[in-house]
């Protein structure tokens, strides 16, 4: 660590908030925090009220996702902080569109390399750890993501040790002497409930389960009732892997099933691999003390080159909406920034580039949203980004079926797609699929598939 280390016994128990000499701290600094899980509300908190009394203006507060509500995004503060989201949470959105925020783009894997390059200099991290074992060393618990890479370019570093915070392995051990000062909560971590899924998320997670993972796959797949799911389906599978930037509450069930074995994976044999945990508790005391789940930098998880020696690597992620074209936008609603690239690409594209040739890249949606429009358009909205581009998609799954893209022409494409469309969009969604390509989508399928023969 580059800065200087302190001898536990001179910390002692320090309250962050009274005893640290914050004068000289986060005056017009840059300041990280941890994430999802691990957000160190009773810190950020404490750095909003210190500003306000000290009058400190000018502070930047950068993070991947966050949870909870953030003091430093409120309106009244937006004079002294500003919000960059490496991947936007709900709580930052409204602070984004005011103008109060920043959005990065940027694949997940090469957020570490922000740091590397020094293109975001932080002076302050702000962290979420576990109390020190016997031997000094804390944990970073449910998020090592791009705490680590953070941590290793921070002049200093102030924790808040929380008993809660479960253990975990892989990269998440530090010295508590790395450590410039912490103050000591008792409190649950965030958690992320998940939703009664819809009959449509049902159908999904059915579909992929049956038809699209195999026997001794190796899974990435991100939160929500979606991918619970396609998990809950999976529980006669055998030998299944896991090798994902992030996890939820599905997997307790699976790994306790027996279908987990990660025995066939070529690196870390026998080890269920992430970055980052959000959940409910059994969640976290599933992965507490538990050596089955190693949690790693996401420039390493989310390496396409890590990804791609996975077997039978299936990646399952979602969309905002996918033209017929094959583009999918899944961080925006036509101008408005939702969300983030992700690991998305990454494990997409790490998939489709399976030296075992037997990748399953895969995007899982709802033919429409809550107010019955299609997901499946014509055109993405005027503003939306494209996170995967048309190249890079190869299976679409909606309630109505599978799609398999890849390797086919612009108007068989839409023909496939229209296939897995609502049937209340299909009739304006071939119409459309007429006026651009200027031939019926079935038409193009049928001559595509006469030339392959």
């Amino acid at each position: 660590m580059i800065i200087e280390s302190v001898r536990p016994e001179e910390l002692g128990h320090v309250n962050v908030l009274k005893q640290y000499n914050l004068s000289e701290v986060f005056r017009r600094d840059t300041v990280f925090t941890s994430g999802a899980a691990a957000t160190p509300k009773v810190l950020t908190d404490a750095m909003v009220e210190h500003a306000e009394k000290n009058d400190l203006i000018d502070i930047t507060v950068c993070h991947l996702h966050t949870e909870g509500e953030l003091a430093y995004c409120k309106p009244e503060v937006a004079h002294r902080f500003r919000s960059h989201s490496f991947f936007m949470g709900a709580n930052v959105r409204q602070a984004v569109a005011d103008g109060r925020g920043d959005s990065y783009a940027c694949f997940l894997h090469e957020v570490p390399r922000l740091f590397r390059y020094k293109l975001v200099k932080p002076d302050v991290a702000l962290i979420h750890v576990s109390p020190p074992d016997k031997h000094g060393f804390v944990s970073l618990g449910t998020s090592v993501d791009t705490v680590r890479v953070a941590l290793l370019h921070s002049p200093k570093i102030i924790a808040q040790i929380n008993p809660q915070m479960p253990r975990t392995f892989g990269e998440s051990a530090m010295h508590i002497s790395h450590i410039d000062a912490y103050t000591e909560i008792d409190m649950p971590l965030f958690k992320h409930s998940v939703k009664n899924p819809t009959e449509q998320e049902e159908q999904i997670g059915k579909i992929i389960a049956d038809n699209l993972v195999a026997d001794g796959a190796t899974l990435q797949m991100g939160i929500g009732s979606l991918p619970d799911c396609v998990l809950k389906h999976l529980h006669n599978h055998k030998d299944l892997g896991i090798h994902s930037e992030m996890f939820a509450n599905g997997l307790v069930a699976l790994a306790k099933s027996g279908a987990i074995t990660n025995r066939l994976k070529p690196m870390h044999q026998g080890r269920i691999i992430g970055s980052f945990i959000i959940g409910d508790q059994s969640l976290y005391d599933y992965v507490d003390d538990n050596p089955f789940v190693e949690l790693f930098g996401v420039d390493y998880v989310n390496n396409v080159k890590i990804i791609k020696t996975m077997p039978r690597m299936t990646a399952i992620n979602s969309a905002i909406e996918i033209d017929l074209t094959g583009q999918v936008c899944a961080d925006s609603i036509g101008t408005r920034f939702y969300s983030g690239f992700g690991g998305q690409v990454d494990f997409i594209r790490g998939a489709a580039e399976g030296t075992d040739h037997m990748g399953v890249p895969i995007i899982a949606m709802p033919s429409t949203t809550a107010k019955g429009e299609s997901k499946i358009v014509p055109l993405l909205k005027p503003g939306a980004g494209v996170i995967t581009t048309r190249a890079h998609v190869h299976y679409v799954v909606t309630e109505y079926g599978i799609a398999y893209l890849y390797g086919k022409s612009l108007r068989a494409r839409a023909w496939e797609l229209i296939k897995i469309a609502h049937p209340d969009h299909r009739e304006a969604l071939d119409k459309a699929a007429f006026e651009r390509f200027k031939t019926l989508s079935q038409q193009a399928t049928k001559h595509e598939c006469l030339t392959q023969q």
